[in-house]
């Protein structure tokens, strides 16, 4: 498979898993989610993107939710750090869950407003201050301050860093394109929901929280690409050519 080619194929790959996801993570049953961000950039760092040629520079947050109980991340979000993003966020998150759900955040600001325009008063809600990092505060309703955590949530984008080098603080394996990065972590997220087995839950987090009865692989993405691409044209009647035409083109 030529460069190309295999590019091509992990693009719409990123697409179809992006697509496969939206549609099978809807009225989870999670009732503990746990919500962080975590940091990346494109083609250059913020700090130096005045200096890059691509109009596409700069910081990128991924904003993760994460079920407690099942492991499972039911949306993810690219953006930057602003109020509006944390909005985008959290109605998709909130359109997930057909349920009231306890909700733990660490203390970025951005988050009151969204939360309180996504669930109102029908979330039991909690956040860890920057400024105190042993204690949360309630915010609505009646959390279980006992057991509010977003340890988990934070070792997931542990994992995530350390599996993709786009991640990494100090890389030269950045991406170059936003759609790219976006891409690839579709592709992270499809892996870690339906093919990688949790070690404590000994199966998929999709499988803990009752999206899917199997195991998926990578193949079934790469199957549900191909029935997704066009197929190719009857190939139309060949003509014969005459001695003189052959000639012409010796």
């Amino acid at each position: 498979m030529s460069r190309n080619a295999a590019t091509s194929l992990l693009i719409d790959a990123g697409r179809v898993a992006g697509q496969f996801q939206d549609r099978m993570l809807r009225n989870l049953p999670c009732r503990r989610i746990q919500a962080d961000e975590i940091w990346s950039f494109v083609y250059a760092k913020s700090k130096n993107a005045g200096q890059a040629s691509s109009p596409e520079a700069g910081d990128v947050w991924t904003w993760v939710a994460m079920c407690q109980d099942t492991k499972l991340v039911p949306t993810w979000r690219l953006g930057d750090r602003s109020a509006e993003t944390a909005r985008e966020f959290m109605r998709d998150l909130r359109g997930r869950l057909p349920h009231r759900v306890q909700l733990a955040t660490d203390g970025h600001l951005a988050y009151l407003e969204a939360v309180e325009e996504a669930f109102g008063s029908g979330v039991d809600y909690a956040m860890l201050p920057s400024q105190n990092k042993s204690s949360f505060i309630r915010i609505e309703g009646n959390p279980d301050m006992d057991n509010m955590t977003t340890n988990h949530v934070e070792r997931q984008n542990l994992t995530m860093r350390m599996s993709m080098r786009r991640f990494a603080r100090l890389t030269n394996g950045f991406s170059k394109k936003l759609e790219n990065h976006a891409l690839a972590v579709n592709l992270f997220y499809y892996h870690y929901n339906f093919v990688r087995i949790h070690q404590s839950l000994r199966v998929t987090p999709a499988m803990e929280a009752r999206v899917t009865d199997r195991l998926w692989e990578m193949d079934d993405l790469v199957r549900m690409v191909d029935q997704r691409r066009p197929r190719p044209g009857r190939r139309g009647p060949y003509r014969r050519m005459g001695r003189a035409w052959m000639e012409n083109c010796a």
